[in-house]
């Protein structure tokens, strides 16, 4: 769950490429050849690793497609604006720190002008930027937003690889029952055109932390993108979501290219990622909100989540839309390892009735455990407002002290198949509580009777190999092997470490084979 925003607005060796306008120096013309900037530099000089320049931004005017920029280590607080591109015949434009030197691009002291990156890209293609300490860039006031990495417009391959972000911040306090102006972004991917489309994006390896986000998001991708990949991501301790794709939010201007799509979001890490500490929150909700996602789809299609651990947030993983009358849909949930979560492990459809639906979407081979921390009996399933044509098969779910597995409180329910999964709780199958279309039943042999659901599915012990060290990993005597259903239209062909997902007569229950 999130508030609404104030913001509407190929790998290998790497590196990065900014633009300032009307800064001179020498030609350059050389194409892909390599340059070089570093603290105590001169612009004046010609950019070799002997006589380099001072500023990436005159780095970034002067260098030509297929250029490498090595950043030497250092502190550069200046904010950077890449507007031009690589292409595909010369290369990309890349800048990187030098072999293991530490390159910091520090805002201390600098002012976000509306929605600002520290590191900008706007209208660009065939860009990296790799290896930067991105910190420090801060707002104290209402409606400027500081981001660390911006990137804008339309524009195709652009990567994103190993930095770490933190410190981006905005400070001010809400007043009233207003809770717009204060947001912040660690990533941020905004496609504010249409047709043509941010696309082929890959942002991997990064780590984004000690975020004061307001009503936004760690990492977010909104609007026009398309065709993406969020991979190997660390993302923790942030006062709002970790990993964001949204929709309807009038980023791109015709509302047919207004969503996140045909994306993977794979293999990251996100955790401490939580709203309570969160003034934007506070004002409307009450103290511990427990609203923020550790991955959120808000109104995104046609993508995969797997592989991912999500634990110690609010919420583990949310599919759902904001924007009444509108869909999340086409989402495929699995392989994932949620636990801890203090409301609930994976959430679906519209937080209320004034949102939107989750559609035709697949929650397969998760493992949940011990989430709804807080006691509220939000479950490890908890199917909000509007759900429809959705598969839920092969998890296993463990319930946490409420004995609370699966929360539905709305009867607007259709069409959802629920099979094939492993429910355990502390207290045994007559301690175990579902609610499905705002029936309770106490009691697996009352559910499986009554609910319609779960014909195939199985209350017992998943027997983990050591919950005490977090590892999910099963038994060989396990019940949850070979005990899935085996629909390779739904589980992928890889389990939560990337091994094969059928090895046996039938695919496990759970993340892991």
């Amino acid at each position: 769950m999130k508030m609404n925003k104030y913001v509407t607005a190929i790998l290998g060796m790497a590196v990065f490429t900014l633009c300032v306008i009307g800064v001179s120096g020498p030609d350059v013309s050389a194409e892909g050849a390599d340059y070089y900037v570093a603290t105590t530099g001169n612009d004046s000089n010609a950019g070799t690793i002997t006589a380099p320049w001072k500023t990436l931004q005159h780095a970034a005017d002067a260098v030509p497609t297929g250029s490498t920029v090595y950043v030497r280590g250092g502190v550069y607080n200046q904010k950077l604006k890449i507007t031009r591109s690589g292409s595909a015949a010369a290369g990309p434009i890349i800048f990187t720190n030098y072999a293991d030197e530490a390159a910091v691009i520090d805002g201390t002291g600098l002012t976000a002008s509306g929605a600002e990156g520290l590191v900008s890209l706007t209208d660009v293609s065939y860009v990296t930027v790799k290896g930067f300490e991105i910190r420090n860039f801060t707002s104290a006031s209402k409606n400027r937003v500081p981001i660390g990495i911006y990137v804008s417009g339309a524009g195709s391959y652009i990567s994103l690889l190993d930095n770490k972000v933190h410190a981006i911040k905005n400070t001010v306090t809400p007043t009233g029952s207003d809770l717009l102006g204060r947001d912040a972004h660690g990533i941020a991917v905004y496609g504010t055109k249409s047709p043509a489309s941010l696309n082929n994006l890959t942002i991997d390896g990064n780590e984004l932390y000690n975020l004061v986000l307001g009503s936004s998001e760690s990492l977010v991708l909104n609007g026009n993108v398309d065709t993406f990949e969020v991979t190997n991501n660390l993302v923790h301790d942030n006062d709002n979501i970790g990993i964001d794709l949204i929709g309807f939010e009038g980023t791109a201007p015709n509302t047919a290219y207004d969503q996140v799509r045909n994306g993977l979001v794979k293999g990251n890490r996100v955790y401490n990622i939580t709203s309570n500490n969160n003034p934007s929150y506070r004002k409307k909700l009450p103290n511990n909100s427990n609203a923020a996602d550790g991955i959120y789809v808000d109104g995104g299609k046609d993508s995969i989540i797997e592989q991912n651990y999500s634990y110690n947030n609010d919420i583990g993983v949310e599919i759902a839309s904001e924007h009444k009358g509108k869909s999340t849909s086409n989402i495929t949930v699995r392989s994932n390892i949620i636990y801890n979560n203090r409301l609930t492990g994976i959430a679906m459809g519209g937080y209320d009735k004034q949102r939107g639906s989750t559609t035709d979407s697949k929650i397969v081979n998760n493992t949940l455990y011990k989430n709804d921390t807080i006691g509220d009996g939000a479950g490890q399933l908890y199917v909000q407002f509007d759900t429809k044509n959705n598969i839920i098969k092969n998890n296993i779910m463990v319930a946490s002290s409420t004995g609370v597995l699966i929360y539905n409180e709305y009867t607007q329910n259709s069409g959802n198949i629920v099979d094939y999964n492993l429910y355990s709780t502390s207290g045994g199958s007559s301690d175990a509580y579902w609610v499905w279309k705002n029936v309770e039943y106490d009691g697996y042999a009352d559910y499986k009777a009554n609910s319609g659901n779960d014909s195939h599915s199985l209350f017992a012990d998943p027997k983990f190999v050591n919950v005490s060290l977090n590892d999910f990993h099963l038994q060989a005597t396990s019940p949850a092997i070979d005990a899935g259903d085996t629909d390779t239209a739904i589980i992928g062909t890889l389990d939560m470490d990337g091994q094969p997902r059928v090895q046996g007569a039938a695919v496990n229950i759970g993340a892991d084979e």
